[in-house]
């Protein structure tokens, strides 16, 4: 079974919150959607797994927070690089 959770970070809220989430050919959709718009995409099944029981809108809980701070400075890298 396949998984995504698409997050959003906005620096205005206090963390990441839940854009999407989905599993098999929703999960492959929502990858196909990041990439046609160039949305940065890192590959952490146990991660999508431990996140998909949030629904759309909801905050990441802060026990999420160091994970993501990591995720969030890798893909800052990645873009920076092109």
């Amino acid at each position: 079974m396949s998984t995504a959770v698409a997050l959003r970070y906005d620096p205005e809220l206090p963390a990441p919150f839940v854009l999407a989430k989905g599993r098999d050919e929703l999960a492959a959709r929502i990858r196909e959607l990041a990439e046609q718009h160039g949305v940065p995409q890192v590959s952490d099944g146990p991660l999508a797994e431990a996140l998909y029981f949030l629904e759309p809108n909801e905050l990441v809980p802060e026990e999420f927070y160091r994970v993501l701070a990591e995720i969030l400075v890798f893909v800052g890298a990645v873009d920076a690089t092109g």
